[in-house]
């Protein structure tokens, strides 16, 4: 398995247009695109316009699924209008291992 960890800066006074933008993206991700394991959105508790997005697939394949997704271009248009511009990091990687509690789920 493929973890995608994205970290951003939300631009000021985008917040609300950015939220809904990450909330669809996430979404349409997860519902439709098989290869999506999971899609992740955390909001830093000391700077709300901090995310941290933690995605899950099941190899390079579903990746590029991913990224050929109609919905993932809305998604880059989002970024460019309400993400600070150089502020976002993408880091690929392979899960090594996953502890997960039902209490995670709520």
């Amino acid at each position: 398995m493929i973890t995608l960890t994205v970290s951003l800066q939300v631009r000021p006074d985008h917040l609300d247009p950015f939220l809904e933008a990450i909330r669809t993206n996430a979404e349409r991700s997860f519902t439709d695109e098989p290869g999506c394991l999971s899609f992740d959105v955390s909001q830093d508790r000391d700077d709300d316009h901090h995310f941290v997005l933690n995605e899950t697939y099941t190899d390079e394949a579903a990746i590029e699924a991913h990224r050929s997704a109609p919905h993932f271009k809305q998604w880059r248009e989002a970024v460019a209008e309400h993400v600070v511009p150089g502020s976002q990091a993408n880091t690929l990687a392979t899960r090594i291992f996953h502890h997960h509690s039902p209490e995670a789920d709520r």
